[in-house]
């Protein structure tokens, strides 16, 4: 069984993001270690990429910060590392496929697995695409997690019934960022999930708020909240760790029991 059923066992679970690097490496380890005390059950970091064409600003910002400060995939495969000597937290990569293409597939699910991350979200990569990958990463027992977003439709249940890990459903279209208000059919989607699978189900893109984390996650398994964590990091800088706990804390508490 996949290590990241752990973040949903017996409870719905809070998956906080972060830009890898943003502002430092040093406090990246920092702000995962915050995030977890404050309730996180997993940990998704982003590898820095030039064009990341699923980020809203706030991500595109953070990205330009960390790729400045010297920020390298070998570099967060380290920092993961060390991460893994303090907690057990599940973590997952965020990235884009010209990095793992560039690294080499194999070697990278190898250093995953070597370092302790249990999965990778692939925005840019078609679903019918990941034939090539998924045989790489299920070796080294890495979890490519699938992305269905409202467009998916009759796509849903092939895309669900071959997940692991957990599903990611894409609240709304568009690229990341924070929203006032969220329209997709989430209970319906759901829904056509758990005609074909027990794998759990976490929501994300654009939710930011306590109200919108209970709201979620009384549909699926959990909430994911990415651009609203990045933006308190790009406010604050090396001084977020607080922040982000007393962010954190408030969004966890808004989980459906």
């Amino acid at each position: 069984m996949s290590k990241i059923y752990k973040a949903f066992e017996g409870k719905k679970a809070f998956i906080g993001f972060l830009t890898a690097g943003d502002p430092t490496l040093e406090k990246t380890e920092e702000f995962v270690l915050e995030m977890e005390r404050a309730g996180a059950a997993l940990v998704e970091l982003g590898i820095p990429f030039s064009d990341p064409i699923a980020d809203g600003p706030v991500i595109q910002e953070a990205n330009i910060r960390a790729l400045s400060a010297g920020c390298t995939t070998d570099k967060i495969f380290d920092t993961v590392s060390s991460i893994r000597r303090k907690t057990e937290i599940p973590l997952v990569f965020l990235a884009y496929l010209n990095t793992l293409y560039k690294y080499g597939y194999d070697a990278f699910c190898k250093r995953c697995q070597e370092c302790g991350v249990d999965g990778v979200i692939l925005p840019d990569l078609p679903f019918e695409e990941r034939g090539e990958l998924v045989p790489i990463a299920r070796k080294y027992d890495v979890d490519i997690i699938t992305m269905v977003a409202p467009t998916s439709k009759e796509r849903i249940q092939k895309m669900a019934a071959d997940a692991t890990g957990f599903i990611y459903v894409v609240s709304s279209m568009g690229v990341t960022g924070a929203r006032s208000e969220i329209k997709t059919d989430i209970k319906e989607m759901v829904r056509i999930i758990r005609n074909v699978t027990d794998t759990p189900v976490a929501v994300g893109f654009g939710i930011n708020t306590k109200e919108q984390v209970h709201q979620f996650s009384e549909l699926s398994d959990g909430a994911i909240v990415g651009s609203a964590i990045v933006q308190i990091i790009g406010r604050y800088g090396n001084e977020a760790g607080e922040k982000l706990y007393e962010y954190v804390s408030e969004m966890v508490s808004g989980l459906a029991k």
